[in-house]
């Protein structure tokens, strides 16, 4: 039985707050804070951060909208757009740090479409990480020799704003090992419920790299 409440965090950009989602058991586990895509932190990434329970680690959905949900393409855009990127690491950072002390100290990023350019942003501009895991997203304006921590991303071939050359781009530039895995896939292929692109088979192979790098670097 995993564990789900709400919680409310610092950061030093005021209070930020989340989804955290506690596995069983009585031991420290590694931390996983969890970007969640241009909708908000609905049932869908929360089910995520259960997986990861289930898994075996203490996962944090931050909620960078603050309680605001989108239910169409066109309020997700309107939100994505309004959000101070520089803002949304901030808490990020206070997200990691609010999972410092309530597990075993190896805290790990990962996020889907905006929150996998999040994450992205995040290994250049957060300090002691010890891994990073994009899926499908790529942020501007990035200084990529700052990056200092493990990365692994999840790019699909059938994708016009996440593009593959775009993350081939990116495994260039960082001065640190970058494992990159590319599937036959659209945009959003993880995402179980929008069967428009959802392609289990580039899922659960995605899956299955993901937890092994993971515990790879946070065990």
């Amino acid at each position: 039985m995993t564990n789900r409440q709400r919680v409310t965090f610092s950061s030093s950009v005021g209070e930020a707050s989340g989804v955290l989602v506690e596995p069983a058991g009585g031991s420290k586990p590694p931390g996983i804070v969890l970007v969640h895509e241009w909708w908000g932190v609905n049932e869908q990434i929360q089910s995520v951060a259960e997986r990861y329970a289930e898994a075996g680690f203490i996962a944090l959905v931050i909620d960078l909208y603050h309680g605001t949900l989108a239910t169409n393409a066109e309020q997700a855009s309107a939100l994505l757009n309004a959000l101070d990127n520089g803002k949304a690491v901030q808490e990020i950072a206070g997200a990691v740090e609010f999972l410092r002390g309530r597990s075993n100290g190896k805290i790990a990023i990962t996020g889907y479409c905006m929150g996998g350019a999040l994450s992205l942003r995040s290994a250049a501009e957060i300090r002691g990480l010890a891994a990073v895991v994009a899926y499908y997203g790529l942020p501007d304006d990035v200084d990529w020799s700052k990056v200092d921590v493990p990365i692994q991303a999840h790019f699909a071939k059938h994708d016009d704003w996440a593009t593959v050359a775009g993350a081939q781009k990116v495994k260039a530039a960082v001065p640190v090992p970058m494992d990159l895995h590319v599937y036959d896939a659209k945009h959003a292929f993880a995402n179980e419920r929008r069967p428009d692109v959802y392609n289990p088979e580039a899922a659960k192979q995605a899956w299955g790299h993901t937890l092994a790098f993971l515990r790879t670097h946070t065990s």
